[in-house]
This record gives structure tokens, sequence and C-alpha cells, in this order.
């Protein structure tokens, strides 16, 4: 009330201030309001601050007097390093990947990128690729429903070809298999020209396989072969059958009523776009038909930029079907059959680029087409002796469709035989330790002298190898002394440079299904693989022959020597996990549901909820039984049983946790006589994100339940009933993306090795363990971020599937006749081109994409070649501080899925942009990997910035040279 604007409380600690905030909030008046001191912070910085923030809102200060006097306080130094320039505007570069830089010539055409001449024959070969995205007009031409590349494109693509080798008359050009274009992503085309023969006539083939067809290793399919030769055009265009075009339409000829004919026609299968629907009028004159066609306004433009575009050439052959299909039933107008162009004979091209035609067409004989078309002012365009089409199915369309789709993103855990090596050594030295109490005393025993550190530890996982509390379930409890040792094992100093060799039996099908005797085991496998995820090369899986009594000791040197994270022993055969395709079975082999019996569906989730309705709407069963612990009361359910009766089939609810035996067997018991159980779908399961060092016994146990408890007694309730299916949801997290998820792979791989049991007793089973699902609508992916599946991407290109592709891998993997398979999608380019860049491929991928070649090392006088601690050696104190600060903030940069030079405060906080354990941990791998020492996994909670990270490996590699403070 009196213009005071401005407030400074003077105090040790501020508690006027807030109050005093609250007074003026409710004026119009802009007030200043600060602080001096705080508790906890009361030295000079924290006063120049309140000083600054009173500047920032408007009051003067007199730094001078108010900034301790200094010998350069008047100015400030610059800095002694250049600034950092960022530009975010795209820098403007010279094209690299332009054809005649990668060393082809280019081609100037729609339907060819580039050509290359063939030293060895005198041949030559052009390249393309073909999508609906870049060439969109062939979505107009779809036969019976799939889109191809029209007999017209190939022939265009021929005669183009030619003309780069000096050859103008297509002499032959048969039609093998039809080129299909896919809805997603796109077909790479190659036309293969041959050699010159003794009359100068050349061979031509055109070729196409699926732009990913490289990374899954797929062939190439040949799509047309013919001949080429030369001397066939007419300067002028005036050669052919002496028709002249120019009286046009032709004397005697009687107009077709051709309106509705492309509908009826599309009726046959011959679905024409709006780009092929070029016939604007046809005459009929005897045997001989006219027609005359044009190019939408909309494609007339880059009609010259074709020799003639495939669609007009195409639409000028339309008018036998539009004749046909404006007859009427008595003379001939009903039976059309889909045929499509197969031998084209004595096609000259006489002049480029007509966006209209006058067409006649003649029968020379039966079965068989003769065509002529002129340009609007009666010149020559193109001329074709015969044309031969054949009759095509459905069946064969299909064959060409399934060449175009990707690769079914259905695969399997093989298991690959390593070559013996020669003449095995004697075992590396070794310790058995059975507890993490062992592990501890064996790194005291290390740090202190009184022990060598050993090459291996090696810890046996077998069910019975160590006491069975009283009432406690071998599965957890076999998995939890596991976690207690490997925690330790991961945690301490003193082991850093040796390894853990976890040795189970009988935990992997490495040599078939009967293999698996220890499902238990299998747990322990999938809780290890996400730790050697977490931390590699500290520990090694081994999985013992279950039909050998001999120990380890025999092949550990040669395990430690193939330097797998993951070996099996059988006989004297060691054999590694590699992922390979699976094999796509019969279309029919996918029924397997009775339709009478009743398939039981646990979990209540969105996964429960796409099987249900699947099972009814593809496989026909018509009694379900829903299972889950909220049963009627879970979201959505009452709206599903709705739906799903509906279509006829009967839906019963039961609220029912399966881990508890009792209540299984209860809900098994309430299954009616009339329709028994014959099937069984388990999705349910529950999510635990966290690393290896944060588990716990509990959160094990947590997880295990729906899976591994629940599983175990639907299994055993169900031993003696003839089921059609026992199919469990598993999930790729317990084959090679177990990262952050120890529990729920360990859980998983549980699931997985009891499948394997039940087929090796004869009995249905089928684990799929699921790569990365797109849902929003509560799943346990539903919280999947953007960044989170990028970064899972990166890891192990796993890319996410929708519930549609889903149930395709579903209904593909029932009729398998394999215990465990693996749906995913996987982004196998982006991991190539990862292996490309850093030579690193996850070895469960290496049977898919192969790694890198190794990269040589330069001199000790190259500064590339040199390692981190090296360069650092040769450089002064504050460089090196420079240069660790800037390789953690590019690290930062990469975990986060930034580009290298983005830009992070020294101080920033990383938990605070994005971190969590799992990157926490993957940012000490790169660090490590970089820094060339062995790094605790803690090293980022302990360091949780740029700065202090940068720090800390400044005094790790440089001691004494670190003492100074590290400028930011």
């Amino acid at each position: 009330a009196q213009g005071h604007t401005v407030f400074v409380e003077v105090s040790a600690h501020p508690v006027l201030v807030q109050p005093i905030n609250e007074t003026v909030d409710g004026t119009d008046t802009e007030v200043v309001v600060a602080g001096s001191l705080r508790r906890e912070d009361g030295g000079v910085r924290r006063l120049l601050t309140s000083m600054a923030e009173l500047f920032a809102g408007g009051v003067a200060v007199d730094w001078a007097e108010a900034l301790p006097a200094t010998p350069g306080s008047a100015r400030p130094d610059l800095p002694t390093y250049a600034f950092d320039h960022r530009h975010f505007w795209i820098q403007a570069a010279e094209p690299a990947t332009d054809a005649a830089s990668l060393g082809l010539a280019g081609v100037e055409h729609p339907l060819l990128g580039a050509v290359v001449q063939l030293p060895q024959s005198d041949g030559l070969l052009c390249t393309s690729r073909l999508s609906l995205r870049t060439h969109a007009w062939l979505a107009d031409h779809a036969v019976d429903g799939v889109v191809i590349v029209p007999g017209t494109g190939l022939v265009e693509l021929a005669v183009r070809a030619g003309d780069e080798a000096g050859c103008e008359l297509l002499e032959e050009l048969v039609i093998e298999a039809p080129l299909v274009v896919p809805a997603q992503g796109g077909v790479q085309v190659q036309v293969a020209v041959g050699g010159p023969g003794e009359n100068g006539a050349r061979t031509v083939e055109i070729y196409s396989r699926r732009e990913d067809a490289a990374a899954d290793g797929d062939g190439w399919t040949r799509h047309a072969s013919g001949t080429l030769s030369a001397g066939a055009a007419v300067p002028g265009g005036l050669r052919g059958s002496g028709f002249d075009f120019a009286a046009w339409p032709p004397a005697g000829a009687e107009p077709v009523d051709i309106s509705g004919g492309y509908e009826v026609i599309a009726g046959v299968g011959y679905g024409y776009g709006p780009a092929f629907r070029a016939v604007r009028a046809v005459w009929r004159r005897g045997e001989e038909l006219f027609a005359e066609v044009a190019l939408p306004e909309e494609h007339r433009a880059e009609a010259g930029r074709y020799g003639i575009h495939p669609a007009l050439l195409d639409a000028a052959l339309h008018s036998p079907l539009l004749n046909g299909a404006a007859q009427p039933p008595s003379a001939g107008g009903e039976g059309q059959e889909l045929r499509l162009p197969f031998a084209w004979n004595g096609l000259a091209l006489h002049a480029a680029g007509a966006p209209a035609l006058r067409v006649r067409l003649s029968q020379p004989e039966p079965e068989a087409l003769a065509l002529e078309a002129a340009d609007e002012t009666g010149r020559l365009v193109v001329t074709l002796d015969s044309l031969v089409s054949r009759v095509v199915s459905a069946e064969q369309l299909e064959t060409a469709a399934g060449t175009a789709r990707p690769a079914n993103p259905l695969f399997r855990v093989e298991w690959t035989e390593l070559p013996q090596t020669q003449g095995r050594g004697a075992a590396p030295s070794w310790v058995a330790v059975a507890t993490a109490e062992e592990v501890a005393t064996l790194a005291d025993d290390v740090i202190e002298g009184r022990a060598a550190a050993p090459a291996l530890a090696v810890l046996e996982a077998v069910t019975g190898a160590a006491p069975l509390p009283e009432g406690g379930d071998p599965v957890l409890h076999l998995a939890d002394r596991v976690l207690e040792v490997v925690q330790c094992w991961l945690a301490g100093a003193g082991l850093e440079e040796s390894r853990l060799l976890v040795l189970t039996r009988g935990a992997v099908p490495a040599a078939g299904e009967a293999t698996v005797t220890d499902p238990a085991a299998s747990a322990v496998w999938g809780l290890v693989r996400a730790a050697q995820a977490e931390n590699p090369d500290r520990i090694v899986l081994l999985d013992g022959d279950p039909a050998a009594d001999d120990g380890a000791e025999g092949v550990l040197e040669a395990v430690l020597a193939c330097g797998e994270p993951q070996v099996a022993v059988r006989g004297t055969a060691l054999f590694v996990p590699r992922l390979a395709r699976a094999a796509a079975p019969a279309a029919e082999a996918a029924a397997v549901f009775a339709p009478e019996g009743t398939v039981l569906v646990s979990g209540a989730g969105s996964l429960g909820a796409l099987a249900a309705r699947h099972l009814v709407a593809r496989h026909g069963v018509r009694h379900l039984l829903l299972a889950s612990r909220r049963g009627p009361q879970a979201e959505g359910v009452r709206e599903l049983v709705d739906e799903l009766g509906e279509q006829g089939a009967t839906v019963s609810v039961v609220a029912c946790d399966l881990s508890d035996r009792e209540q299984a067997e209860a809900l098994l018991a309430s299954v009616p006589a009339e329709h028994p159980l014959t099937g069984v779908v388990h999705t349910a399961g529950v999510t635990d994100d966290g690393v290896i060092g944060m588990l716990t016994p509990e959160r094990l146990a947590r997880v295990f339940a729906p899976k591994v408890d629940a599983v175990r007694h639907l299994d055993e309730l169900t031993r003696g009933l003839d089921l059609d299916a026992f199919v469990v949801y598993s999930s790729v997290s317990a084959v090679f993306m177990g990262a952050g998820s120890g529990s729920y792979a360990a859980a998983n791989a549980f699931l997985d090795g009891l499948m394997a049991h039940r087929r090796a007793a004869g009995l249905p089973g089928l684990s799929l363990a699921w790569g990365l699902w797109e849902q929003t609508d509560g799943g346990m992916a539903a919280g999947t971020d953007d960044v989170v599946k990028a970064r899972l991407n990166r890891r192990g290109g796993l890319m996410a599937m929708t519930p549609a592709e889903g149930m395709e891998l579903f209904d593909a993997a029932l009729g398998s006749g394999q215990a465990q398979l693996v749906p995913a999608k996987l982004d196998l380019r982006g991991v190539r081109g990862g292996a490309a860049a850093s030579g690193g491929v996850p070895h469960m991928l290496r049977g898919l994409v192969k790694a890198a070649r190794q990269q040589a090392h330069a001199g000790a006088g190259a500064e590339e070649g040199r390692g981190l601690p090296e360069r650092l050696a040769a450089l002064p104190a504050a460089e090196q501080r420079k240069v660790l600060l800037d390789l953690v903030r590019a690290q930062v940069a990469a975990v986060l899925g930034y580009s290298a030079n983005y830009h992070f405060d020294a101080d920033q906080g990383l938990f605070e942009i994005g971190f969590d354990s799992l990157t926490a941990i993957e940012l000490r791998n790169r660090l490590r990997t970089l820094a060339e020492r062995k790094l605790s996994p803690n090293l980022v909670f302990d360091h949780p910035t740029p700065g202090l990270l940068a720090g800390y490996l400044h005094e790790l590699l440089c001691g004494a040279q670190a003492a100074g403070p590290l400028a930011v």
C-alpha cells in the first residue's frame, strides 16, 4: 500500500518469503521477493545467487561492489578452448548415394534406377526398386485382389534395357511368375541383359526379391525371360500392316457399348483402378477390334518419361474383355476366365511417350492377339506380332503374393554344433561355489592375497543339488539360490577378471526335447541370460548332458575357448543356441481345436481377450472357459462375453487363482462332461522390471506365481486328459532380450522348458516366446513408450507387432509341431547396420545376421588405433578432462537415442532426463568397453551426472594427473 515493490528477507533461512508472496499474489502490482541465505547453504555463493535473482527481477545491483575484488575481476578471460558450435539446420552435403558415385550409370526412366556394364560378358544389369509409395499407379492393377506389376510393365523394363544395349526389338518375352508389389515396403528389381550372340541377339531376364530378403538370405525370383535383337524401328513410324490410322474411326466399324464394362470384368478378378481404366471407345469390324485409349489427365504428364506407359499399353489390350462384357449371355458374354499375358512376340516400339493411342487388334491365330497402335495423328507407336494369354488361378496368385510378403516373423531356437577343437588342453583353474557366502569368501581371499583369482568359479544349479526347505518350492528355491550367488558375484570386487560358470543339467533342448529333464533349471537359464545381457563377459551358462554322469571339468577349457556365453554339452559335442526361421506349416495345419470341446483361456488381460476372440472367430471354438483372479469383475469381460455370445459361443467366466492348486483343481472339475476340456491357452502373467542387482526372492515369487505355479498346476492336473493343445504365452526376454527383466525371463524360461518336457512325454505343449506387442488397452506392453521401443530395437532389433500380426503367428505356430517358438518382429536390417558400425551382433542372432569382421588396429603412432587410456596418457590433464567429458556425453546421448553431439550439461542429473536402472547398466557397459577397465554395476548411481562420471574415469585412468578439478 506504501508503494514498496522489492522485499528482501535477510536471514539465515527464509521464513517470510512465502507469506509475502501469498499476500502480493492477490494484487496487480509487480513485486520482487527474495531471500538471502538458506539453511545448510549459507556461504558467499548462496548470497551472490540471491543477488542474481534480484537482478533478474529488475533490481539494480552494483556488481562492482558486490563481487570480491580480484586482479582479473574487471573482465574475465575467455575459455582457452574453442567455443562449441552446434548447427540445428540440416547441412547441405554432396550426395554420396547417386548412381554415379556408386560406380553406376543413371537411367532416366521411372521404373529403372541405374545400369552397370558387365565386363566379363559385354552384358548389362539394370536395377530398380518398386513400391506403392514410389509408383502409386501400380495399386490400380489388382488381379483377384493381388497387386501385381502388369505384363506391360515387364515389357517396358525389357524394352528400356534393350535400348541400353542397342537392341530395339523385343523378339520374345515369356512371363513365368507374377511380380507382386507388397502393400508395405518394396521389391528390388533387376533386369539382366546377356552378351550378344552370333546374330547380335541378347537374352533378357527380369528378377525381383523383397527388399528385406537380403537380411533373411532369400534368393531372387525370375519373372520373365526372353530375347532382344536390333533393327526393328522404322524412321518416321510408317511401317506396319499398312492400316491407315489417320481415318478414324475406321470405315465399317460398329461401336461397342462399353458402359459398365469395367465393373463387369471386375467380377472376373480384373481389379482395374483409374490409371488403367483408360479405354474411351471400342469398335468392332468382323474379327477386328479397334479402341481409343488415353491416360487419365493426372498421368499424361509422365507419359513422356516412358517408352510406352504400362497402363496405356495394358489398356490397349482391354477391348476384347470389354467387348465380351458387352455381349449378351447367348452370345458368349458370360463365363470369362481370369487370364494374364504370357508370351509376347515381336514387339517393336516406333515412338516413345504417347499419352493416347488408336489401337487395332486382330487374331492371327487361335488364342493369340496381334496389335498395332498409333498416336492421335496416325503415326505408328507400337506393333506386336503375337500375344498369348493363359488362365491364372487363385492358388498361383497366392503363391506369388507369398514371395512378396515379408518373411514370417516366426523363429525357433536352433542348437548349432560347434566344430571340434583339436587336442583340448588341461582344464583352466576353477573352484566350486554353492552359496553367496562362498563367493564373498573367495573374493576376500583374492583381494587379501591368500588365493589367486581362478579363471572360473563353477556354480552347480541342478534341482536337488541343495537341500530344499520344508514346504519350499523347488523351482523358486533354485532360482533364489542362483540369484544370490549372481548378485554377490557382480557386486563385489576382486573377481573382475574371473567368470562365473553356472552349470545346469537337462535345462535346454540342445539335442531334442527329450533332453529337457529339469524345467526348474530352465528358469535358471532365463535368469542368468538376463544377467549376461546386463553384464557382458562376466557369466557363462553351461548345460550338461542329462544322459552323462561325469562332471563339467573335461569341457571347461573348450567352453572358455569358444567365446560363447551359452553352451550345451551333448555327448562329446558342444552346442550353442541360435535364432533361426521356423518353417511355415501348411495352411490347414492350424485346425486343432475340436468345436464341441471346451478351451480354457487363463488371463484377463488384452492378450487373453484377443486369444478368446480369435479362437471363436478363426478356429470355431464354441465353448470357452475364461479364468482370471478377478473373474467377472475384470475390466471388459462382460462386453467380451456378449460379443462372443453373438458369434454363437458359450462363455463361462470364473474367478480363479491358478497359482493355488486347490482352486485350479476346482476350476477343471467345473468343466461339463458333455463339453470336456480339449485345450488350454495360458496368457496370464505380471512383469517386474529391474536389473539383477535389484531383484529379491519376494519379487521372484510374485512373478513366478501366475507363470510357474499356474502352468505347473495345469500341467499336472490335465495329464490324464485328451487335449488338442496346451499353449502357454512366454516371452522373448527368456531367450535373448532379458536385460532389466530377470524375474520375468526366469518365469518364462520355465514355461519353455516345461513344454519341451511335455512333448517329450507325448503330450501337447507349445510355448510362444512373444516379442513386443503394439498395445494401448491395458496389456503388459501398453506402457511401452517410444523411447523404450527404440531402445529395444537398438539392442536386438525388436519391433512391435499388431494384434492381427500376432494372431497370424499364433495360427502358424499351432501347426508347427514345435515345443517352443519365438513370434517376434525383428528389424534384421537394423541389426545388420549396427553390426557394420560396431561389429557386435547378439550371439542369439548370429544365425540370422553375420557378425562384421573385426577391425584391424593401427600402429601405436596412429591416434585412431590407440585405446582410450593410451590416448589420455599423451594429453595434458586439462585436455584429458575435456576428452572424458565429451566421451561421457556422447555415450549418454547414444543410450538415450540422441545424436552424438547432443549437448548435456556436466552437472545434469542423468536420472532426471530418462535414465533408469537398465539404461544405467547400458551406460556402464559402454564406458567399460571404452575405458578397458572393470566398472561397478553401481557406477551411474554413484556418479549420476556426466561431470561426475568423467571425473571418476579421469581418476581411474589417469591417477595422479587427475588431481585438478574438472572444468565444466
